[in-house]
């Protein structure tokens, strides 16, 4: 070429300094000659080569060559304008699906058209298993990016694999470059003259794939300036492939939650067993990884085992799917591949399974069924394996980095369901028990019909209504029986008998006997007297209650210490009793009540079964109040209301709420009522309510805690003095406020002077003999 024009100059007579000095003073005419002379492709040329030689200019300088950015100059120049054409429409089709393979195989396609290529092939880069794929399309044309990924990965001698490692351009004509490409095979496609193979390198410089361009023998050799445009495409393809990348990184998070709430809103509404659980996990995981099968086992660790009773989920179970369930297997811990996975902890990825040494062959051999690849993810809670999820077989491929990642966010889910699953199970066992225990005890402390016989066949108690109605009643003078049947009266001499049902309240009141423990003062006994005392009070104050609230009292008496374990709210709270967990306030109180209502709901005890609907609401409600407000602890704040109240002349028996705090004051007031009665009944009752206490004692003092000294047996001596400081700012006050509200309540208080009293002359008696023995 530069032999013909030096020879046309020298024709001319111009040499080519002249000519060069002429172009340089009459670059109009320069600029006017290349318009109307020269083709567009030349100029495309030129410009590439001009910015190449800079490059190569500035690298030769020491300098660093700038890194290659195409400006919108520079498209005008190296872009035609059908191809401005192409890059616009691929624009647009990157909206109807933005995925990388959408984009490499659309950008491929626009440069083999952009540099006039006669085909093309596009090989992808796995990165899971650093290797190359061989993108098909029908025809040498994809639309959309619709194709196919072969699955055997392109041998490591072709050169396409030669491309992805140099990472650098490589342009084969054939027929001149056989011996220096001849490490190559398969290096060509049919029919290809010339080659020009280039990387697909991100910005980052991540490989993403390997574009093979082809031109046949009728066509021109790639030139450098081919290999520019390609790279000028690519340069844009890198923007679009990192925006593809995040539209796709996206698109699988949104799918990935969307699908992680549907398996919390599964599992987790509707937790009926493990196996249920079990069964929902396998079949999410394998939707959630395209997996052919799924098994889970869970880890013993008390035997050191996997075991699974429900394995080998295939399909969906509610859509036809199927499930395995047979005997329980188990194996060690650390035998086979999810032996392995619970032993270390960590996930493994088999692209062949029968390749890994640790895969067990006889299963495949006794079924038949031929395991590929797997997936096995350890389940963990609290930092421990809990289980081993497996999967088998992917429908496409084998399971990748995606499949990994989308999994182990899965896995904590699964673990937090079979917590859960085994929580709900063990409650729904401990239920199951708990209805069995129930009913042994309901059995046991249930009247039987031999006793409702009994007493049904019982004679009356002479007088009883003379008798029972005084405050001095001595509840010591009957037995248990008689109690019962006294107790039978005392409802019916209160209350309508349509209100009441003779059978259930005989047993009703056999079974609230029952249900008092053996215990030296909160027994029967003590369950009576109470009652008995309020059976007094309604007798000596008509109309101050409301008929709905009698009853609510009357019976609140009558079982206010039902089950009373002889020890006091305190000692269930440090000696961290059961029931001081369930209830932290009036624990006692509150069981009683429960206890109450248990015995209620018995078949044929139900006594209040007569009253509506809202009145039963009601009276629970009042019987509730009532048995609580037995708890010295809510006493003092209800005295101090109610005294204010009396105090101030605002008091309104009307008012429901002045009332509630009247039936407070009159529980306690009847609670205390042993020290109303005459003084030999005062003093054997103390004598037995300090032998509960003095039990009490003992206990915390073999659990190294040193009780008070009221329960104290060796400060005995100190009983009188107690008594007068129990008495004087407890008993005697409330029913002082008693008397005021209910005045024909004024022998209580009369009876408990009496007794304060004579304590008081034991106590000084106690005190002239300790200082006796101090003074000898």
């Amino acid at each position: 070429m530069r032999s013909c024009s030096q020879s046309c100059i020298q024709d001319s007579k111009m040499t080519e300094e002249q000519v060069t000095s002429y172009l340089l003073q009459n670059q109009r005419f320069l600029e006017d000659f290349v318009m109307n002379h020269c083709e567009l492709e030349n100029l495309e040329r030129w410009v590439i080569r001009y910015t190449q030689r800079l490059s190569k200019k500035s690298a030769q300088g020491g300098g660093r060559a700038p890194p290659r950015k195409t400006s919108l100059s520079r498209w005008k120049f190296c872009v035609h304008a059908d191809k401005r054409k192409m890059l616009q429409e691929l624009t647009s089709s990157l909206y109807l699906k933005p995925s990388k393979v959408h984009v490499l195989s659309e950008l491929a396609a626009t440069i083999a058209s952009a540099v006039n290529a006669d085909s093309w092939n596009l090989f992808l880069f796995d990165k899971n298993t650093q290797e190359l794929h061989n993108f098909k399309c029908d025809d040498g044309k994809c639309q959309c990016g619709d194709g196919i990924m072969e699955t055997n990965p392109v041998s490591k001698t072709s050169l396409a694999a030669l491309v992805a490692r140099m990472r650098e351009p490589v342009r084969i004509c054939y027929g001149e470059d056989e011996a220096r490409f001849a490490h190559v095979v398969d290096m060509t496609e049919p029919n290809a003259a010339f080659i020009l193979a280039h990387p697909i390198v991100q910005p980052d410089g991540e490989l993403t794939g390997v574009l093979e361009l082809y031109r046949k023998a009728d066509s021109p050799r790639f030139y450098d300036e081919d290999e520019e445009i390609v790279n000028s495409y690519l340069v844009w393809g890198g923007i679009a492939l990192h925006y593809a990348e995040m539209y796709s990184t996206m698109a699988r998070q949104r799918k990935l939650h969307s699908f992680l709430l549907a398996v919390v809103r599964s599992i987790f509404q509707d937790m009926v067993s493990m196996d249920s659980v079990i069964v929902k996990i396998m079949t999410f995981a394998q939707k959630l990884v395209s997996a052919d099968r799924a098994s889970l086992f869970l880890v013993d660790n008390r035997t050191k085992e996997l075991y699974a009773r429900i394995f080998d989920v295939s399909g969906d179970p509610d859509n036809g799917g199927t499930h395995e369930v047979a005997k329980e297997i188990r194996f060690p811990i650390g035998t086979g591949i999810a032996g392995h996975v619970a032993l270390t902890g960590e996930s493994l990825n088999i692209p062949n399974a029968y390749d890994d040494e640790r895969f067990n062959r006889a299963v495949d051999q006794q079924t038949g069924y031929t395991t590929k690849s797997l997936l096995c993810m350890p389940i963990f809670i609290r930092g421990s394996v809990i289980g081993v999820v497996q999967m088998v077989n992917k429908t496409t491929g084998t399971f990748n980095r995606n499949d990994e990642e989308a999994f182990t966010t899965f896995a904590t889910y699964c673990g937090l369901a079979l917590h859960h699953a085994k929580l709900y199970d063990k409650i729904r066992r401990s239920e199951q028990k708990y209805k069995v225990a129930l009913e042994v005890l309901s059995y046991h402390a249930t009247c039987t019909d031999e006793e409702v016989m009994r007493i049904q066949t019982a004679p009356p108690l002479p007088h009883p209504g003379e008798e029972m109605r005084h405050f001095s009643y001595s509840t010591y003078s009957i037995s248990s029986d008689e109690k019962v049947v006294a107790t039978i009266f005392m409802f019916k001499d209160l209350f309508h008998s349509d209100m009441l049902d003779e059978s259930s309240l005989i047993r009703f009141t056999l079974t609230v006997r029952k249900n008092y423990r053996r215990v030296p003062y909160h027994n029967w006994a003590h369950g009576f007297c109470v009652a008995n005392s309020a059976y007094a009070i309604l007798k000596h104050s008509p109309g101050t209650f409301k008929p709905l609230e009698e009853l609510a009292l009357f019976v609140s008496c009558l079982c206010h210490d039902l089950d009373h374990r002889g020890k006091t709210n305190q000692f269930l709270i440090n000696s961290a009793s059961p029931l001081a967990s369930i209830y932290t306030t009036s624990t006692l109180e509150h069981h009683h009540f429960n206890q109450t209502v248990q015995i209620l709901q018995q078949s044929g005890h139900n006594i209040l079964k007569n009253l509506s609907s809202e009145d039963y609401k009601q009276a629970l409600s009042l019987i509730k109040h009532c048995i609580l407000a037995t708890d010295l602890a809510l006493y003092f704040p209800n005295k101090s209301k109610l005294k204010r109240l009396v105090d101030e002349g605002t008091y309104d028996p009307e008012n429901v709420e002045h009332r509630r705090l009247l039936q407070a004051i009159t529980m306690t007031s009847c609670d205390l009522c042993a020290s109303t009665k005459p003084w030999e009944q005062q003093r054997e009752t103390v004598k037995v309510i300090f032998e509960e206490f003095y039990e009490q004692g003992d206990i915390e003092k073999t659990e190294g805690r040193q009780p008070i000294p009221m329960m104290d047996r060796t400060k005995a001596h100190e009983l009188p003095a107690s008594q007068v400081g129990f008495l004087k700012n407890i008993c005697l006050p409330c029913y002082e406020l008693l008397a005021v509200v209910v005045p024909g309540t004024d022998d209580m208080k009369k009876g408990c002077l009496e007794n304060l009293e004579l304590w008081e002359e034991l106590a000084a008696t106690e005190e002239c003999k300790r200082e006796k023995g101090d003074g000898t």
